[in-house]
């Protein structure tokens, strides 16, 4: 069996699309899989816990970071800082585990600029339907109009770029959208260009055959001689 290099699988989508959701049920359900936790300066929101839904750091502190050049990417969005520490690709790497990160569109074009395809995969996750996405955003306690109107206007511009990542998954149920973005991993897993020791086989197996050829085409040789 092939041994597959760990990857980092990029989940990016307008903000209410339900990408954490299906982030947090793919680490849930697969032990390949590892959750890189993002950094950001906004506040907590109900539920949240620190280091587990994001690492929050206080906007000096973050700037202070950025200057340091401790993070992968790093962008602002309605009105706060997001970004992915170095640190945590290296956590989850250091586990052999694929690295999952949950994060806006324009941390995702840094990610993969820096990690080209085979090293990242992108996945953009769209709502079944624009309805779907006001929907879900005002069922957020923490937005208000002002936040709602700019989440909405940031959605426009970035639903222009579902287009240059290399998968898009429609999130219309969750058990389903899950199962599509495992899919994608699975099959990426298998392509040649990730499977480290492929070519060792490859050239073992040639080999093999080869030695098996000439074995062949010395006996039938040898027959052919006996009954001449």
């Amino acid at each position: 069996m092939t041994k597959s290099q760990p990857f980092i699988v990029i989940l990016s989508a307008p903000s209410g699309a339900g990408k954490t959701t299906i982030a947090q049920e793919l680490v849930r359900q697969r032990k390949d899989v590892g959750f890189s936790v993002s950094a950001t300066t906004r506040a907590r929101r109900e539920g949240e816990r620190k280091g587990k839904a994001y690492h929050f750091i206080p906007r000096q502190r973050f700037e202070e970071l950025r200057e340091e050049g401790e993070f992968l990417e790093s962008a602002r969005y309605a009105g706060e800082w997001y970004g992915t520490l170095k640190r945590e690709i290296k956590r989850v790497h250091d586990l052999g585990r694929h690295v999952l990160l949950d994060i806006e569109i324009q941390g995702a074009r840094q990610v993969r600029a820096a990690y080209p395809w085979p090293q990242s995969v992108s996945i953009f996750v769209l709502p079944p339907s624009p309805a779907e996405l006001l929907k879900r955003l005002r069922r957020r306690k923490s937005e208000s109009k002002q936040s709602l109107i700019t989440r909405l206007e940031t959605a426009t511009q970035e639903l222009i770029d579902a287009t240059s990542f290399d998968y898009i998954v429609i999130n219309d149920k969750l058990q389903k959208a899950v199962a599509r973005v495992g899919c994608i991993i699975d099959a990426e897993a298998q392509r040649t260009a990730r499977n480290v020791d492929l070519q060792d086989q490859l050239e073992e197996m040639s080999s093999y055959l080869k030695t098996q050829l000439v074995i062949l085409q010395n006996r039938l040789s040898k027959k052919v001689k006996a009954l001449t």
